[in-house]
């Protein structure tokens, strides 16, 4: 529903996935949606470039979060706040739900 005012699908997967987990590196964010890594790739590169995102390096992984110098960063948080509450609710769980660690040995599912 972001879309037409972004530009394209993958930068509004994008925008709700740093929005909700406050940062991420690209191939994350493109299996989460099960969508291509090049064009998310390239939206967080855009993003980047535009001045909305900024990235560092952790070990070989680029991590991706807003930059808070970004002088429209609150209005633009708060939008996407307001799409996340017409998403879907699966969706709204999965991106909460944010499992970064392994799942111990034997522990049942």
């Amino acid at each position: 529903m972001l879309e037409t005012l972004v530009g394209s699908r993958s930068c509004e997967q994008v925008l709700l996935f740093i929005s909700v987990r406050e940062e991420g590196y690209p191939r994350e964010i493109a299996r989460f949606f099960a969508v291509d890594y090049r064009p998310i790739r390239n939206q967080l590169d855009r993003l980047e470039i535009g001045g909305i995102l900024r990235s560092r390096s952790v070990g070989r992984t680029r991590l991706y979060s807003f930059n808070p110098r970004c002088p429209y960063l609150t209005e633009l948080k708060s939008l996407l706040v307001k799409v996340m509450t017409f998403c879907p609710d699966d969706l709204k769980e999965k991106l909460v739900m944010n499992r970064r660690r392994p799942r111990r040995r034997g522990k049942p599912l």
